[in-house]
């Protein structure tokens, strides 16, 4: 189904979404439209507690709103049963996480395959599209060993790779760069970078002011909210745009 632009890759309608607490209804969004466009590079900011992963949870459709529409690469998740869903996200979005969540008893290339192995892709090619995805990361040499011989730099890297294995139009970085050192943090986002120049959308949560800025376009969500341009924390955007 489409939602009526046939450019936006996510389109959220007045998403709210609210939880029940021994305290009462908690209400984490607040009425959220959003528009994304496929090949745009897009930074979720804000404290913490604001409603950014809550956000992030509704456009993968791990969490489903309260009220609202929610509309990612031509599919109304809304109206989808949690296993349809499931598979949807596995060929459609590439979920990169801070902390890797990389599976430890599998080497480092069977990680890569997981998703192919899920949704049923590449059938008969996966350890070769498994190994050009390592490649394209610098990996190769690595593809045999398990996530606890590697570094954090290089976990991530296959992290990556992993998120591509199903050439999903849409990556998700949640919070990527959060347990990397500097260099490591670099050169993942200057593959995110390659990434959107070859037409993939991404969007990324990040804490990281100095990366914020040097995202083409920012969304800040301030409790449960997204902020309109004039009321965005400029410190975030001061570099936007620049070349990195």
């Amino acid at each position: 189904m489409n939602n009526g632009n046939n450019r936006s890759l996510i389109s959220l309608e007045k998403v709210e979404k609210i939880y029940k607490t021994k305290a009462g209804p908690l209400r984490v969004l607040k009425g959220v439209d959003l528009e994304i466009d496929e090949g745009e590079f897009v930074a979720i900011v804000g404290p913490s507690g604001s409603g950014k992963s809550t956000l992030i949870n509704m456009i993968t459709g791990i969490d489903r709103p309260t009220s609202g529409e929610v509309f990612v690469a031509g599919q109304r998740l809304t109206k989808l049963s949690e296993n349809q869903v499931a598979k949807w996200r596995g060929k459609n979005v590439g979920v990169v996480f801070q902390f890797f969540q990389l599976l430890p008893t599998l080497t480092v290339i069977e990680n890569v395959m997981m998703p192919m192995h899920y949704v049923g892709t590449y059938s008969g090619q996966r350890r070769e599209r498994a190994m050009e995805l390592l490649e394209l990361v610098d990996l190769p040499d690595v593809a045999n060993k398990y996530p606890s011989q590697i570094s954090g730099g290089q976990q991530q890297r296959a992290a990556i790779a992993r998120a591509l294995a199903n050439d999903p139009p849409l990556i998700v970085g949640d919070e990527p760069t959060g347990n990397l050192d500097a260099v490591s943090a670099g050169l993942m986002f200057a593959m995110f970078e390659d990434l959107v120049a070859q037409g993939k959308t991404i969007v990324m949560v990040t804490h990281d002011r100095d990366l914020a800025g040097q995202i083409p376009r920012v969304e800040e969500v301030r409790d449960g909210q997204l902020m309109s341009p004039d009321e965005i924390d400029q410190r975030l955007v001061a570099s936007a745009g620049q070349e990195s």
